[in-house]
């Protein structure tokens, strides 16, 4: 039945107000005005959903597809999940454009969930709930630095990275820039250089391991650059894909 509510109106208004974009820091002068935020003095602190984490890399990597509509998609699953249990054929993952689509358009079997989503709470959507649970486990940090979805995107942000200009501080800058709405701080960049330089030396002295970390996921490789020094950028992109501050909403 038509309420006569605009129910994406609403939730723009919603996001965009000032109040939802406060920040989540506390000062002593909020916290001695507004101790429990009834007043809504500051924002929520919180890990963004399942289904964000994922785009956002494919969109920070240029993978996203952002094409709307069409059927379910089968992007990338742990090989042997399906079969283990429930038998049958097992899982087929797409190809192309099937890989990069917008995580609302995820195959989903309701007593097999894709494991990424669940992993970063998604309800298994055996019930139906009306509060998603929001955690923070080691599970979630080892998917983002291991699942092939998230090292793919990572080398697909290092391209980007590399691209940006010759000097390393540049696309430092960059991934700062398309990652977190913002440039490094000096401290930062500091660090930054000094893991990439780790990176880059590690990965000259073992060039095969540099080849088979580059080799993951179905998108092509850009080969303007050395597998060393694209692997040593993929591996900082995968570390900044990790901050904190990259997945969760201050």
């Amino acid at each position: 039945m038509d309420n006569g509510w605009d129910t994406k109106a609403i939730l723009k208004t919603i996001v965009t107000s000032a109040t939802y974009r406060q920040s989540s820091h506390v000062s002593s002068e909020l916290l001695g005005k507004d101790p429990e935020n009834r007043l809504l003095a500051r924002g929520t602190r919180l890990r963004i959903s399942p289904e964000m984490v994922r785009d956002q890399a494919l969109a920070v990597s240029g993978l996203l597809v952002d094409r709307v509509g069409g059927p379910s998609v089968k992007p990338y699953q742990p090989p042997g999940l399906w079969q283990e249990l429930i038998g049958g054929k097992g899982y087929t993952p797409d190809s192309g454009d099937g890989l990069y689509r917008r995580s609302l358009y995820t195959y989903w079997k309701r007593t097999i969930a894709p494991p990424g989503m669940v992993n970063f709470d998604s309800p298994t959507r055996e019930l139906c709930i009306v509060r998603e649970d929001r955690t923070n486990t080691p599970l979630q940090a080892l998917n983002l630095m291991n699942d092939v979805l998230y090292l793919e995107a990572a080398r697909k942000l290092a391209e980007r990275m590399l691209a940006a200009g010759p000097a390393a501080d540049q696309r430092l800058t960059y991934a700062y820039q398309v990652t977190l709405g913002r440039v490094p701080k000096p401290n930062e960049l500091t660090i930054l250089n000094r893991t990439l330089n780790q990176f880059e030396r590690q990965y000259q002295q073992a060039p095969q391991a540099a080849d088979e970390f580059l080799n993951q996921g179905d998108s092509p490789r850009d080969n303007r650059w050395p597998a060393p020094e694209l692997a040593a950028y993929t591996a900082l992109a995968s570390l900044i894909l990790n901050l904190d501050e990259v997945v969760t909403k201050e």
